[in-house]
């Protein structure tokens, strides 16, 4: 049997990201195709490592926020909501984009508001996801969302949706099953779980 030829890296692995990175492909030209309010479609003219030329077309995204909104009886918000892309509706936390300018956090704690009704005291930044590197730039960032308060949705004119609780567990158990296959909702669930252990640890 032939020994594997790939490196085995120490722990702590470090960032993928570098400087003076070897795969870098650098923009020669650009060409935006589609420009709507929330995302552009752009065509570049790349140089890839060995010096050829190449095309890529990417989705330009200004980003997000996902909010887990945990109630004290350890249940989350789950919305129920359509998408057209892929003709069906999915189960996903709250989420929304963020206006130009606007902190994650204050995204966060506006559309929590806005699709919920909710407000929280206490927020805790989970972490941050790119959902889709191959061809976009999207990059969502997810909050914990604690000691809520009830109040009454807000939500944009034409937006539709349902808000529900659901055990934390069932939503875990949701995502092993593939009822939930909403990629920010998986992680923010896996990430919520690794938080309330530490937690329960100290």
């Amino acid at each position: 049997m032939n020994a594997c030829p790939y490196p085995l890296l120490a722990s702590p692995v470090p960032f993928a990201a570098r400087d003076n990175d070897p795969l870098t492909e650098t923009t020669v030209n650009e060409k935006v195709l589609i420009d709507c309010k929330f995302i552009k479609i752009v065509e570049e003219d790349v140089v890839i490592p060995g010096g050829r030329a190449s095309k890529r077309f990417c989705l330009r995204h200004g980003g997000a926020a996902g909010m887990v909104a945990l109630g004290d009886d350890n249940t989350i918000l789950l919305e129920r909501q359509w998408r057209h892309p892929l003709r069906r509706a999915f189960w996903e936390i709250p989420a929304g984009k963020l206006d130009p300018g606007e902190a994650e956090l204050t995204c966060a704690q506006r559309e929590l508001v806005e699709e919920c009704g909710v407000s929280a005291k206490r927020w805790t930044r989970l972490g941050e996801l790119n959902n889709a590197i191959g061809y976009s730039s999207e990059r969502i960032v997810v909050y914990l969302a604690e000691d809520l308060t009830w109040g009454e949705q807000q939500l944009d004119d034409g937006e539709h949706l349902e808000v529900v609780r659901v055990k934390l567990d069932e939503a875990l158990a949701m995502c092993a099953d593939g009822r939930i296959t909403d990629v920010k909702t998986i992680v923010a669930l896996f990430w919520l779980e690794r938080h309330l252990a530490g937690r329960a640890a100290k």
